[in-house]
């Protein structure tokens, strides 16, 4: 009994910061999404399975007057994202673990997507947002409710765009960022708008990574199997 009053304590346990605080989980789930994306930036197959515990934590965050956090604010969208994330992310570590190579511990090959891709993606993302902010409002989520809903649409094809290994899944996040960072600010959730503002360098950053790898794999490719063309000349 004492292990499990132990334990509920520091889940609800508050960090000070000024006149304000904040909670520990918020925080602690907001580092084992960094660790994720972390892994995702390398291709690690254990990006997976550390982000679904970090959306677990997040989504008791964002769910303020549920689980009396001290936030009135609740972000539908956020904590609907944080049950997406879980559900992708199984889908996500199945596909890598399959598509990992033997031995090298890296999973998926980025590539680019196609145009049709690209246009459905965008499509999704603003048909999406509009679909849903009537929705989230109803539901009470915080305004501005669009931008709730635009995290949410952008999360979830920014996390399928991570499992297919699209390169272009980076500035998706890069979106996202751009609208929840003042988000979570107006609705005070400081640790996880700190957090965000640094996802948007970081994602930038993971860009250039995986744009470099399809750069390099391609080489590769493309020396180990010239084209017939040139194989054939003199």
């Amino acid at each position: 009994m004492e292990s499990l009053r132990w334990l509920i304590d520091l889940f609800n346990a508050n960090i000070p910061v000024g006149n304000s605080s904040l909670l520990v989980r918020e925080v602690v789930g907001n580092i084992f999404g960094l660790a994720s994306a972390v892994g995702g930036m390398r291709r690690k197959v254990w990006a997976w399975p550390v982000g679904i515990i970090g959306n677990l934590l997040l989504l008791t965050v964002f769910l303020g007057s549920i689980f009396d956090t001290g936030h009135a604010a609740n972000l539908l969208g956020q904590a609907g994202r944080q049950i997406m994330f879980i559900a992708v992310s199984f889908y996500g570590y199945h596909r890598w673990k399959q598509a990992r190579g033997s031995g090298s511990g890296t999973a998926i090959s980025p590539r680019w997507a196609t145009p049709r891709e690209r246009w459905t993606l965008l499509v999704i993302l603003v048909v999406g947002t509009i679909a849903l902010t009537p929705l989230f409002r109803i539901l009470g989520s915080y305004e501005p409710v669009w931008a709730d809903a635009w995290t949410f649409v952008g999360s979830l094809l920014a996390t399928w765009g991570m499992a297919k290994g699209w390169v272009e899944f980076w500035l998706l996040w890069v979106a996202v960022d751009i609208v929840g960072v003042p988000l979570l600010f107006s609705a005070q959730y400081y640790a996880s708008a700190f957090m965000y503002l640094f996802y948007g360098c970081f994602t930038l950053a993971g860009f250039f990574v995986w744009w470099r790898v399809r750069n390099r794999e391609q080489a590769i490719v493309q020396t180990a199997m010239p084209d017939p063309i040139t194989r054939s000349a003199p």
